[in-house]
């Protein structure tokens, strides 16, 4: 059994603010530590239900944030960056599961460090014009896409709640909850790291009974509305890209939407903010 772990910062147990998860922060070190923790957790959950090649693909900004040496011995690490297709770097349909590890909720909504993708910089996605998404949306559906099954996400309690929205069945840990986009009554750290291994262990042992997503190479709609209508401008460059409608509205200067299969959109998104960072000077966070 082979089991993908896409593990970004901002959901990890204990974190709450910019300094906790930006490098150069005050506590950005201890932060990373617990991120490492939190995967760790996950990793001893999949190797206990058996699997036997464990993938970790650091997600968060640098992508060049968990500890190396301190990382779990049964998992392999893809880090740095630019990813291809980032968050989902080395993911394809010859594994049985994915996790998520350390997710945060969309923009817009009241959960810690909320935020899509770019922390302001990227107002709202949608996908399909109708559905709103941020990381847990994209990264779900473009998994199932390529035919993996999401089993378990950890994070605050708004994160949890979020993927309930795309799929009741993946197993969720909670490992605090959100006060404010900067403050959560925090699990102790045992006991969150004990609900992420044990959601990833069921998750994942479960995998081979779930009915498993069928690859979807249909065409789909991204819609992005950014802050900047100059980034909007300069995106309408790329073939495809045109400015419309913000979501099912009417047009809106800083909306772009571009259609293509999931995989492909996935990475042109990545392409997005490139050009957004280019012009804007905010990088990424993820």
């Amino acid at each position: 059994m082979k089991v993908y772990i896409s593990a970004d910062m901002e959901g990890v147990t204990g974190l709450v603010g910019a300094d906790d998860v930006q490098m150069g922060g005050r506590d950005y070190e201890r932060g990373r530590v617990m991120m490492t923790e939190d995967v760790n957790a996950a990793v001893r959950g999949a190797a206990a239900a058996g699997a036997r090649e464990i993938v970790v693909n650091d997600t968060h900004s640098t992508m060049r944030n968990l500890l190396v040496d301190d990382l779990h011995p049964a998992a392999s690490l893809v880090r740095g960056k630019p990813k291809p297709m980032g968050m989902l770097q080395d993911l394809d349909s010859s594994f049985d599961a994915a996790v998520f590890v350390g997710y945060h909720a969309r923009a817009g909504a009241l959960g810690v460090l909320s935020h899509s993708f770019m922390g302001h910089e990227i107002e709202d996605m949608w996908l399909d014009d109708d559905r709103a998404m941020g990381e847990i949306g994209f990264a779900y559906a473009t998994a199932t896409a390529l035919g993996v099954p999401v089993v378990a996400l950890s994070g605050c309690d708004v994160a949890c709640a979020e993927i309930a929205e795309w799929d009741t069945d993946v197993l969720t840990a909670p490992v605090k909850y959100a006060r404010d986009r900067f403050a959560a009554r925090l699990r102790p750290a045992d006991e969150a790291r004990g609900a992420i291994e044990e959601a990833v262990r069921e998750g994942v042992r479960a995998a081979p009974s779930r009915t498993r997503p069928a690859p979807d190479t249909g065409e789909h709609a991204l819609t992005v509305r950014w802050q900047s209508a100059s980034v909007a401008q300069q995106l309408e460059g790329i073939p495809g890209v045109s400015r419309t409608g913000g979501g099912a509205g009417p047009a809106h200067d800083r909306a772009v939407r571009v259609r293509g299969d999931l995989p492909s959109l996935f990475r042109l998104f990545g392409v997005f903010m490139g050009v957004a960072y280019a012009l804007t000077g905010q990088a990424p966070y993820c």
